[in-house]
């Protein structure tokens, strides 16, 4: 297919989560590369300049990608947004975020108010709590949503319903998004539900998610 996907985990995770996504995107034909970072203890533009470091080691191999996906969990998606403004000439492709708080997270926010809550979450605290104002990049973005409400929302309160128990489906909704979709999961849910990853495949074929027809 000549298709690269890069696999970007979020917070207190790491790559083999998203193993189930890995599975299923090898079997539709792409060639699947996970990206690694300590999400807590690694210095947030250290993790960015790796992943566009990655990025160009696809880029350079013997057999050039036609096209270089990125499909992102969480804190993934906004790493990914920002090593996407250092790569403007990247060949084509499209960034699916799955429960990517990518306005900032409220979580984030009443867990860095608490003692030591800013220690827990580590150095992409200041991350989390931006988020964007819009994406205004040139690659299409689809953000998945969960709305199934059990999570660390529910322990911290506060969070607007519906929400996947850490993400509310507002946080996802940046403007400039390309396509965006509700499904049935949790937030780690998100990572082995049927639905996101058969939306995942869509998008990165179409740039668009598939929408039931209205009744």
């Amino acid at each position: 297919m000549g298709e690269h996907v890069i696999l970007v985990h979020g917070l207190w995770m790491r790559a083999f989560t998203l193993a189930a996504l890995h599975r299923r995107l090898e079997r539709e034909g792409y060639t699947v590369h996970f990206f690694d970072y300590a999400s807590v203890l690694s210095e947030h533009d250290r993790s960015v300049e790796k992943l566009v470091e990655l990025v160009h080691s696809i880029e350079a191999a013997p057999k050039p990608p036609q096209k270089i996906h990125f499909v992102c969990h969480s804190l993934g998606g906004l790493m990914t947004l920002r090593a996407l403004r250092r790569l403007p000439d990247l060949e084509p492709g499209c960034v699916v975020c799955l429960g990517s708080p990518l306005r900032g997270s409220a979580v984030a926010r009443s867990i860095a108010q608490l003692p030591g809550g800013s220690f827990f979450i580590g150095k992409n605290l200041d991350v989390l709590l931006e988020g964007f104002e819009r994406w205004n990049g040139k690659r299409p973005v689809g953000a998945i949503a969960g709305r199934l409400p059990f999570g660390l929302g529910l322990v911290m309160g506060g969070l607007p319903l519906p929400h996947d128990g850490t993400v509310s489906v507002q946080e996802t909704q940046l403007p400039g998004l390309t396509d965006h979709i509700v499904v049935p999961a949790t937030h780690t849910g998100l990572l082995f539900s049927d639905e996101a990853a058969a939306q995942t495949v869509s998008f990165l074929r179409n740039k668009r998610f598939h929408h039931a027809a209205a009744a």
